[in-house]
C-alpha cells in the first residue's frame, strides 16, 4: 500500500504528493522549489542544485541516501542547459550511478528549467 512521504516541502496546490512510498520504493518528482514554496528562477546550475537538494531531502526523509536512488528522469525545456545540469548532477551521485534519461520537454511551471522524476529503493520498513 502506498502512502505520502513527508518531504518537509510546502504541500503543492495540486492533486499530487511530492513523494509516495510503497514496499520500500520512493516515487518522487521535483522542481527547483524551496521548502517555503518559492520557485528558484535562476540559471540551470542553481535550479539543478535546488532540485537535487529536494530529492536528497526526500530520500533522507525515508531513511535513505542518494546511493539508494536507482533511476532518474530529467526534463529540460532547453537542450542548451544539459551541460550545466550535468555538471551539478555529477556532484550529487557516485558510482554506480542511477540509471538516467534526459528528455527535452516543455515544463508546466513557468520559470522552471528542470524537473526531475526519481525512484529510490530504501527497503521495506525503512521509512517511518
Amino acid at each position: 500500500m502506498k502512502r505520502a512521504l513527508d518531504t518537509g516541502l510546502k504541500a503543492p496546490d495540486a492533486p499530487l504528493e511530492w513523494a509516495t512510498i510503497a514496499d520500500g520504493v520512493i516515487y518522487t518528482a521535483h522542481i527547483p522549489l524551496y521548502p517555503d514554496g518559492r520557485l528558484e528562477t535562476g540559471d540551470i546550475k542553481t535550479q539543478t542544485r535546488v532540485t537535487l537538494d529536494n530529492l536528497k531531502r526526500t530520500v533522507e526523509a525515508a531513511g535513505g541516501t542518494m546511493a539508494d536512488v536507482t533511476q532518474v528522469l530529467i526534463y529540460l525545456p532547453d537542450p542548451a542547459d544539459f551541460p550545466g545540469m550535468n555538471e551539478i548532477y555529477t556532484s550529487a551521485f557516485a558510482k554506480p550511478y542511477p540509471n538516467r534519461a534526459t528528455v527535452v520537454a516543455q515544463l508546466m511551471v513557468p520559470g522552471a528549467r528542470i524537473e526531475i522524476v526519481a525512484y529510490a529503493h530504501v527497503g521495506k520498513g525503512k521509512a517511518s
